[in-house]
């Protein structure tokens, strides 16, 4: 999108304040691998992207040839350093289970279903961050005393969570059983389908 030519220096700051909103930030993607980010006018790292995804800033990374969206691929090489540097978020196992999936007539209702758990989970975590902080009182509680606190609330999250992920899995069991029967109704004669109970 063309801008209007900035008549200030404080206009000009104006201006880029009512615009931020209008739009994600853009980062061009050179072919010597470079990234740059035209709001700031410098070249930036792959960490300094990373700083952008944990303060949630909105960006998009385009070739700066071709102009195609490389935003997922930026963050795929985010994520396989993070899971190659330091203590890995997935496990093999895990690992194996998605690439399975690439391909299968259930792809896209798994990457839905898995968008969707990531965002309660966020969710979950953000509710229970709000809370936490209405809660702590220096006059009352040290900032020691409220680490420890926090410290303790971890097995609480997770039984929240585990709680969570059971009743997400029954649903997508349910799913599946629904999925079986307008199978089962719509091809009552395929092979490998019982044919509905009347």
């Amino acid at each position: 999108m063309v801008q209007p030519r900035r008549a200030s220096s404080a206009k000009a700051s104006a201006d880029t304040a009512g615009t931020a909103s209008a739009g994600p930030r853009i980062l061009k993607k050179y072919p010597n691998r470079r990234l740059y980010d035209t709001e700031t006018s410098s070249y930036i790292t792959l960490a300094d992207v990373k700083k952008m995804v944990l303060t949630g800033d909105d960006f998009v990374v385009r070739d700066a040839k071709t102009g195609d969206d490389l935003t997922r691929s930026i963050l795929l090489q985010i994520i396989l350093e993070e899971e190659t540097g330091g203590v890995p978020m997935f496990s093999s196992q895990m690992l194996a289970q998605i690439i399975r999936f690439y391909g299968h007539a259930m792809q896209g209702m798994m990457g839905s279903y898995l968008e969707k758990n990531l965002q309660t989970f966020t969710d979950i975590q953000t509710k229970l961050a709000e809370q936490s902080k209405s809660l702590y009182d220096p006059k009352v509680m040290s900032p020691e005393l409220w680490t420890q606190f926090l410290n303790g609330q971890a097995p609480v999250v997770q039984g929240l969570m585990g709680n969570y992920l059971e009743q997400s899995k029954q649903m997508f069991v349910q799913m599946q059983e629904q999925m079986a029967k307008q199978a089962e109704s719509l091809f009552p004669g395929l092979p490998g389908i019982t044919p509905p109970k009347r």
